[in-house]
């Protein structure tokens, strides 16, 4: 069995019960106990894991009455942080993720309520963006627009309209795609965040969030989506251009930063490049970028594990091994995508706290995880973990359109 990073052990030494051993990788989502109190007994299933995490977004409280969900929820201060529109557009398609697994109407019901949170609260359709971010109570946010953010969305509400066929969700996408077009170009670049009302870019800065990358490409895979719908050639001339950018400068990306925390981050956002290369996977210079930016996160996570690990990071890149085997650009390691199943469970967490109990933390430094409850950490690891069950069970499938 491969050697468990420091973060990895404290996280399994949290969740196993008194005594036991920590099982070989391949047998992980059937033998991982999710009480931390639980001394014997039967180990839950996957879909038990699946269960609870989906739970944690029904009930602990990240989605408040508005039908917005927070970004995080912090432990150690028992509070939400501001609703979020993107997360909120995460949030649509992880509640029809969850749908979709279990059948239960009270996803569907949660995902369309977040929807509408989108297009009745989130979408100022005069001015032609969605908020960064919500209060409820007074403490206004930065007012500001994020290209990344607006693709999330249109995506979430592309997956409402599909499942419900409410014009609503289906128009306000459009809009919002064509806002994406005429704002945020930048010659041979996309601007990351404009400062609203007027729209004016925001100076770059370092962050990789604050500048344009090839991270940008999983956002403009909504411009891909919008021009399924519509027939819209601008939209796919849009999705063309975003991806010549993003190979032109995906290089660079990695390392991309001296402090291995922050190439941590950068493992985070490079996935996305990949995740936004799907579309076009068919294609040999996409397939050839694809496994070789696999190989990449594989040989940085290993490094940097033992220091600071981020749960999305494990997940996307087991979502990114399956994807690529349905679609034919990437052999499947088996043992790689075992040890990373076993990695990603092992941030669920157990508390008797209910704005924690069952979510995945976001990610863990030396022994200690962070205190942060995190929608779309929960989520793209649940995702990944029903995925690999289903390719334990010969049952794998991969729809681009579902993935979060």
């Amino acid at each position: 069995m491969a050697q468990l990073s420091p973060t990895i052990r404290m996280s399994f030494s949290s969740i196993l019960p008194s005594g036991s051993q920590i099982p070989p990788p391949k047998q992980i989502l059937s033998d991982v106990s999710r009480e931390q109190t639980q001394a014997s007994g039967p180990y839950p299933s996957t879909r038990e894991v699946l269960t609870a995490a989906g739970r944690w977004f029904l009930d602990s409280g990240i989605q408040e009455l508005s039908g917005g969900v927070a970004r995080y929820y912090r432990c150690d201060l028992g509070r939400n942080a501001r609703v979020s529109s993107e997360i909120t557009g995460y949030a649509v398609s992880a509640f029809l993720f969850f749908h979709r697994r279990s059948g239960r109407t009270e996803y569907l019901e949660s995902a369309l309520r977040a929807a509408r949170f989108l297009t009745r609260i989130a979408w100022d359709a005069q001015l032609g963006a969605f908020a960064f971010e919500y209060s409820s109570n007074g403490d206004q946010p930065p007012a500001l627009a994020y290209f990344f953010d607006t693709g999330i969305i249109i995506r979430g509400l592309l997956a409402a309209w599909r499942v419900s066929q409410q014009a609503e969700f289906r128009d306000t996408a459009i809009a919002a795609g064509r806002a994406m077009l005429a704002d945020f170009s930048a010659g041979g670049a996309i601007h990351p965040i404009l400062a609203l009302p007027h729209k004016r870019p925001l100076n770059y800065e370092s962050n990789w969030s604050a500048a344009p990358g090839c991270y940008q490409l999983k956002s403009a895979m909504a411009w891909y989506e919008l021009f399924e719908l519509t027939g819209e050639a601008c939209f796919l001339r849009a999705y063309e251009a975003a991806l010549d950018g993003a190979i032109a400068r995906q290089r660079d990306f990695l390392p991309g930063d001296a402090d291995p925390n922050k190439v941590m981050d950068r493992l985070h956002a490079y996935a996305y490049f990949l995740e936004g290369l799907l579309p076009v996977l068919n294609r040999g210079d996409c397939a050839s970028l694809f496994r070789e930016g696999v190989g990449r996160i594989a040989a940085y996570l290993g490094e940097i594990a033992p220091l600071f690990a981020r749960s999305d990071v494990y997940a996307q890149l087991l979502r990114l091994r399956l994807y690529g085997k349905v679609q034919g650009a990437i052999p499947l390691d088996e043992e790689a995508a075992a040890r990373e199943a076993h990695h990603a469970l092992a941030f669920q967490l157990h508390s008797a706290d209910p704005g924690a109990a069952n979510g995945f933390s976001f990610g863990g430094r030396g022994r200690e995880l962070v205190p942060f409850v995190n929608p779309v950490s929960t989520a793209f690891c649940a995702q990944a973990l029903a995925l690999w069950d289903d390719h334990e069970d010969n049952t794998l499938e991969t729809h681009r359109h579902s993935l979060i």
